[in-house]
């Protein structure tokens, strides 16, 4: 009855479900009990509640089934607690383009579900993430730092996004539990080496560090304890160029292992490779990775946004 309790409160916080809204609730096996309660939630809220349980996809940014993609389109809400991510597939992308108003709960848990992130105050973050959207969208670069690596990435012409957890509006989508915001880079303008030692999608908490090595946008080298893990990475230049710069911005988020949250962290940011044609890019992949950078420097511009993980703006 708790999951119950608190998916009623998401649905209403978040995502302003009214009755008689179609609210489609996106599961697969492994994340099956907190689909049913979302869904049992739904139906408290007296709206036309459906539940869709498919097998689980083989990794994050591979499309749903058709019949699935198709729900969503002609859903009002639809809600995804998943073991991997379907963020960035065209699946979502249309159903928001349609008016579906979406939340993402990729490798979501229950612990996740009754703490951390989710019990941020929104309205908090909403503010802050739009702030530093607003920042990455005015920027024509940016800089990450650390442990003597410097990694730069053009911005010019491309929107920052903002991802603060609360969609209650046609067509809004991003994650939940959420909080940050970010930007597809050119494609052809990340250059450098970082070193990604918080966690990655497919791997989880590192317990040592990745090094990567990125020319004109594209992946060169992974090196690394567990590197092995990311191969699909380097399997078609399309998996292997750098598609996401985020920054997180949710004040009550932790680095769990899960990359839901983990992205969310204050004092974190994040590089990701593959799919980013929903957020202002242009590269479509098999895959969509990101990488969590703990305590980085980071410039927009001459700006310095954050100093060894402290915010300076």
């Amino acid at each position: 009855m708790e999951l119950v309790e608190i998916g009623k409160n998401i649905l209403t916080s978040c995502m302003n479900v009214r009755p008689k809204e179609q609210v489609l609730v996106v599961t697969d096996d492994e994340k099956y009990a907190i689909g049913q309660a979302l869904y049992q939630a739904a139906k408290v809220l007296e709206s036309e509640a459906m539940l869709m349980t498919m097998s689980p996809r083989a990794v994050s940014g591979q499309e749903p089934p058709a019949a699935v993609a198709a729900a969503m389109k002609a859903a009002d809400v639809v809600l995804c607690p998943m073991s991997t991510s379907i963020t960035h597939t065209r699946a979502k992308i249309e159903a928001a383009a349609a008016g579906a108003r979406i939340a993402t709960m990729p490798g979501i848990t229950k612990d996740m579900f009754t703490k951390g992130a989710m019990t941020a105050d929104y309205r908090r973050v909403m503010e802050f993430t739009e702030r530093v959207a607003e920042l990455l969208t005015k920027a024509s670069t940016a800089r990450i730092e650390k442990q003597g690596r410097v990694m730069t990435l053009d911005l010019r012409g491309r929107p920052g996004v903002s991802s603060p957890g609360i969609y209650r509006e046609k067509g809004q989508a991003g994650n939940l539990p959420s909080g940050e915001a970010y930007i597809a880079p050119v494609e052809t303008g990340a250059n450098g080496s970082m070193v990604i030692d918080g966690s990655v999608v497919g791997i989880g908490l590192l317990k040592e560090p990745l090094e990567v090595e990125v020319k004109n946008g594209v992946l060169q080298s992974i090196r690394g304890k567990e590197a092995e893990k990311l191969d699909i990475l380097l399997k078609s230049r399309n998996n292997a160029t750098l598609c996401e710069l985020g920054i997180g911005t949710n004040y009550a988020a932790g680095l769990v292992g899960i990359i839901l949250e983990d992205e969310k962290a204050y004092q974190t940011v994040h590089i990701a490779f593959g799919t980013n044609v929903g957020f202002g890019g242009n590269n479509q992949a098999d895959c969509h990775i990101d990488g969590i950078i703990k305590n980085p420097t980071l410039y927009l511009d001459d700006k310095l946004v954050m100093l060894d993980g402290v915010f300076q703006i």
